[in-house]
């Protein structure tokens, strides 16, 4: 009991904080509405976060802010949604996301091989850029057994370049698009890194944009289990081919492996029940209104925090190279997206 109690005031500091950047950034968005509440939080989390803010006590609560207040925000929307949208993206859609999430893990990992970065290095690349940022790159690193250092300068790197084509994806949408739902969601709801992320970058345009591209990355999110079980067949060994068995290959480590592998993470099972009911069930229209309200505090909160843990001493950090790395992926990316959504819609 006196642990946990330790650990919600552990969590508080980072909290209150995410929550105040919120509440003054939908403050500033009345008087400056063509900004809005997202890209204020982002910005001002980010400025904060490298000046007054860049405090050890405020970690645990914005990483708390982050990961649980954008989980429960997409529950939520699970409610605001219904088989319409779902009919705007078709199987069509279910096509680009596995082109696009299969491309870039071969690009990722061929550019960085070519850069003289190592086989587990390459993977991760390709596993969190292409699925959902540091949670992906969390998920495979057991599989491969990626050493620590390799897992941080990977979520760092992606991190940074889901941050760039955060902010750089709507002003492109809007030249390339004119922000039709469709090709707009498809372009952020499939290339930008991780989820909140996505919905940050979706809401500079629009509530169906950034429904819509929810859709989208959740579609990526799923499909991480299918990569990690790919991913455990490979021979990350240095000195050996990659498609090659390797020398100790027990059944049973693999099995191991992929046991904790076989679950839905629980806040889209949470989403896809909340859909169903809103899809099938007359919802009266408060709990509906109520969820929208809630989901999008949640998601300012939580866009604050991601802002607040972007630190420019981490970029400098990694080096010329290494941020090379991550940008020639994110502009494959890009390109490969473009090109998709030319062909497919």
């Amino acid at each position: 009991m006196l642990a946990k109690l330790k650990k919600s005031y552990s969590i508080l500091p980072g909290l209150l904080i995410s929550v105040l950047i919120s509440l003054i950034s939908q403050y500033l968005s009345a008087l400056l509405p063509n900004l809005g509440a997202a890209l204020i939080a982002i910005f001002l989390g980010i400025l904060l976060g490298n000046t007054f803010l860049n405090k050890p006590y405020f970690k645990k609560g914005t990483k708390f802010s982050e990961k649980s207040l954008l989980e429960w925000s997409i529950v939520l929307n699970g409610i605001i949604l219904d088989f319409q949208i779902i009919k705007q993206v078709d199987f069509t859609g279910l096509v680009f996301i596995i082109l696009q999430m299969v491309l870039t893990i071969l690009f990722a990992y061929w550019i960085g091989r070519t850069m003289k970065f190592n086989k587990k290095m390459s993977l991760l690349m390709g596993a969190g850029n292409a699925v959902c940022g540091s949670s992906a790159i969390g998920t495979v690193s057991p599989v491969i057994d990626a050493d620590k250092k390799d897992k941080a300068m990977s979520i760092t790197i992606v991190n940074v370049t889901g941050t760039i084509l955060m902010v750089s994806l709507p002003i492109l949408a809007s030249v390339l698009y004119h922000n039709e739902v469709v090709q707009t969601s498809a372009l952020i709801g499939g290339t930008v890194q991780s989820i909140g992320q996505v919905v940050a970058s979706a809401k500079l345009v629009s509530m169906d944009v950034t429904n819509l591209s929810i859709v989208f990355k959740l579609m990526r999110v799923l499909l991480i289990i299918g990569v990690a079980l790919s991913f455990s067949k490979l021979n990350t060994k240095e000195e050996e081919p990659l498609f090659s068995k390797s020398a100790v290959d027990p059944i049973s480590a693999d099995l191991e492996k992929n046991a904790s592998l076989m679950t839905i993470p629980w806040f889209i099972a949470g989403f896809f029940i909340l859909f169903l009911l809103r899809s099938f069930l007359p919802l009266p229209s408060f709990m509906i209104h109520s969820s929208e309200v809630i989901s999008n505090q949640f998601e300012i909160t939580a866009l604050a925090a991601i802002g607040l843990q972007v630190k420019f001493s981490d970029i400098l950090k990694e080096g010329p190279r290494t941020m090379l790395y991550g940008l020639l992926i994110g502009c494959f990316q890009v390109i490969l997206a473009i090109s998709l959504i030319f062909w497919l819609f």
